[in-house]
C-alpha cells in the first residue's frame, strides 16, 4: 500500500503527527507504550533523584500521544500515563500491608489522570493549546487534592521540582503555578518541535503558531528567573537556635508502635545527650527543641510515667520541647503536638487537622469490615480532626506546625504563616514505611513549602530523614535513616509574606477557570464542526 503524506490544507489534527495513518494496526501499540513510558519518565524526575528536568520530555511525549485524539483513545492513554507515573511513585504505600492497598490507590488515582488526558486531547486543537492543556493538568491536581476522602495530593508536579530552575515560582503562586509552569514548558517543548518539523515538511508555518510554541517554553523559564528575588534566607525578625531530635525506633514497620515506651525513651535519651553536649561546649544551646510525630504514643496526660520521661528531658535541656503525642481527650483520639515547658509542663497543643485515610481513620468502615476484617483491625479507632491552625508561641517566636501528611496540602501549611508563623516545623513519623522513597518525597514537599512561604522549615522525623531547610529551599543539615541523632542550628525568622502566601487559593482558581474556558471553547468548536459537517 502506498501512503500519501497529508496536504497542507487538510485539518490540523491530521497534520499533527508524523506517523502515516491513524488507522494502522501496526502502530496502535506505539502511543500506548509511549504514554506509559512517559509516565515512568515523570516518576524518575521525582525524589530521591534530582532529575527534575525529565518532567519536560515526559509531558512533551504525553502531548505528542494525546494531540488530536478522540475521547476513548485519550482516556486510555491518560490512564496508562497515570499508571506509569503512580505505580512506582506510590509503591511505598504497600511496604507493610502488601500490594492490595497500593494497587487500589493507584487504580483510583489514575482515573483522575485519565480524565486529564481527555481534557488535554480536547483542547489540543485550540490555538496556543499548551496553555489550555497545562491548566487542565492543574485542574486535575486541584480535584485530586480534594476528593475522595479529603483528597490525596501526593505526586503534584511541584513536589518533584525542589532541585529545579522553576522552584522560585512557588513563591509567586504556590504549587499550582509551579506545576503549571513545568507542564506548560513540557507541552510547549513538544509543540515547538512539532511546528519546526511541520514547517520543514510544508515549507511554511503560521507565525502565530510558531510564536505560541516558543513562548510556551520561554515564558515559564523567564518567569522562574524573574521570581528569584522573592527567594531569600535573610533574617527579618532576628534568629533563634533550634534543635531537632531524631530518637529512632526499635524496628521499622507497622509493629514499631508495639514498643511505644522505647520510642519515647529513645527521644528523651537523645535530648539528654544533646543537653550533655551543650554543657560540654560541643553544641550550641537551643532556644527550643522539636520532637517528631509519634515520639510519645503513650498519652502523657493519662500516663504519669510518660509525663515524667518528657519532663525529665525538658528539665535536662532547660528549654521547651514540642512533643508529638497520641492523646485521648473527651472520647476523641488526637494526633497532637504538645509544647512542654521545663518549669510549667504542657502549655500549648495542636491537633492534626488533615488526618490520613486508611492510616489514621478508616473511611467506609462498615463496608470494608464486611469485605475483610483485617482492614478494620489495622485502624481500630479513628483519629479525630483538629480545628485550629497550629502555631506555638515559644518565647515570642511563632512556630507553625504541619504534621507529616499535612505538608502535602497547600492550605494546611499556608494558614500557619497567615496566623503568625515565623518558621515552620513538619514533625513526621515515617518508620512505618521503612527505607522507601516516601521519606525523600515528603522531604521535597517541605523544601517547596520553604520557598512558597519564605520560611525556614524543620523536619523532625522519628527514624529519618530529619532536616533543617532554609527559606530558599536548601537543606543545611540532615540525618541518616534509622539512626539516633540531633541537629542544632541558628535559623532566620521571617514575617513578610510572599505573593503565594497572600494570594492563597486564587492562582489555583484562576488556572481552573482557564481550564474550564479552554474546555468550553473546545466543546463549542467541536459542536460547530459537527453542524457544518452534517449540513
Amino acid at each position: 500500500m502506498t501512503v500519501t503524506a497529508p496536504s497542507v490544507d487538510q485539518p490540523d489534527r491530521l497534520r499533527a503527527r508524523p506517523w502515516p495513518t491513524r488507522g494502522s494496526r501496526l502502530l496502535r501499540p506505539v502511543p500506548a507504550a509511549v504514554s506509559a513510558l512517559c509516565g515512568v519518565l515523570l516518576y524518575v524526575s521525582f525524589p530521591p533523584r534530582t532529575l527534575w528536568w525529565l518532567a519536560l520530555p515526559a509531558f512533551a511525549g504525553f502531548g505528542w500521544v494525546l494531540r488530536g485524539r478522540r475521547w476513548k483513545a485519550s482516556l486510555g492513554l491518560g490512564y496508562l500515563f497515570g499508571l506509569g507515573f503512580l505505580l512506582p511513585l506510590l509503591v511505598w504505600t504497600g511496604v507493610e500491608v502488601g500490594p492490595g492497598p497500593w494497587l487500589a490507590l493507584v487504580v483510583v488515582e489514575a482515573v483522575f489522570v485519565a480524565l486529564v488526558g481527555l481534557g488535554v486531547a480536547a483542547v489540543s486543537k485550540l490555538p496556543a493549546w499548551p496553555v489550555w492543556a497545562a491548566a487542565v493538568w492543574v485542574a486535575g491536581e486541584a480535584v485530586r487534592a480534594r476528593v475522595p476522602f479529603h483528597g490525596f495530593p501526593w505526586g503534584k508536579i511541584a513536589f518533584g521540582q525542589a532541585d529545579g530552575v522553576f522552584l522560585p515560582l512557588a513563591a509567586v503562586g504556590g504549587t499550582p503555578v509551579l506545576g503549571f509552569a513545568v507542564v506548560l514548558c513540557g507541552f510547549g517543548l513538544y509543540e515547538a518541535v512539532r511546528v519546526a518539523v511541520e514547517g520543514r515538511r510544508t515549507r511554511g508555518v503560521r507565525t502565530g503558531t510558531a510564536a505560541a510554541a516558543l513562548l510556551s517554553v520561554v515564558v515559564p523559564v523567564a518567569g522562574a528567573l524573574a521570581a528569584r528575588p522573592l527567594v531569600s534566607d535573610k533574617a527579618e525578625d532576628g534568629t533563634v537556635t533550634v534543635a531537632v531530635i531524631q530518637g529512632n525506633v526499635p524496628r521499622s514497620g507497622l509493629e514499631f508502635n508495639a514498643q511505644r515506651r522505647a520510642v519515647l525513651d529513645y527521644h528523651a535519651r537523645e535530648t539528654k545527650k544533646l543537653a550533655a553536649d551543650v554543657e560540654a561546649g560541643k553544641a550550641a544551646r537551643p532556644d527550643f527543641v522539636l520532637w517528631p510525630e509519634n515520639s510519645s504514643d503513650i498519652d502523657p496526660f493519662a500516663n504519669p510515667d510518660a509525663s515524667l520521661v518528657i519532663d525529665d528531658a525538658a528539665k535536662a535541656i532547660g528549654v521547651p520541647i514540642s512533643v508529638g503525642g497520641v492523646v485521648e481527650r473527651n472520647g476523641r483520639l488526637l494526633n497532637e503536638q504538645i509544647l512542654w515547658d521545663p518549669a510549667k509542663g504542657p502549655t500549648q497543643t495542636y491537633d492534626k487537622r488533615q488526618i490520613q485515610p486508611f492510616g489514621e481513620y478508616l473511611p467506609l468502615r462498615s463496608l470494608l469490615g464486611a469485605i475483610n476484617d483485617s482492614w478494620t483491625s489495622m485502624v481500630r479507632q479513628d483519629f479525630s480532626r483538629g480545628t485550629r491552625p497550629g502555631v506555638f508561641d515559644i518565647g515570642g517566636t511563632g512556630v507553625g506546625l504541619a504534621t507529616c501528611y499535612e505538608a502535602a496540602f497547600d492550605w494546611a501549611v499556608r494558614d500557619t504563616v497567615t496566623h503568625g508563623a515565623q518558621m515552620i516545623s513538619v514533625p513526621s513519623n515515617n518508620a512505618t514505611f521503612d527505607r522507601s522513597e516516601m521519606t525523600y518525597q515528603q522531604l521535597a514537599m517541605s523544601r517547596v513549602r520553604a520557598v512558597e512561604h519564605s520560611r525556614t522549615v524543620t523536619v523532625p522525623v522519628t527514624s529519618g530523614v530529619s532536616a533543617i531547610i532554609m527559606p530558599n529551599g536548601k537543606i543545611t543539615q540532615r540525618t541518616g535513616m534509622f539512626v539516633p541523632d540531633y541537629l542544632v542550628q541558628k535559623i532566620p525568622l521571617r514575617s513578610s509574606e510572599t505573593p503565594a502566601t497572600r494570594l492563597g487559593i486564587l492562582p489555583e482558581i484562576a488556572l481552573v477557570l482557564v481550564a474550564a474556558g479552554g474546555l468550553g471553547w473546545a466543546i463549542a468548536a467541536g459542536a460547530r464542526t459537527r453542524r457544518t459537517t452534517d449540513a
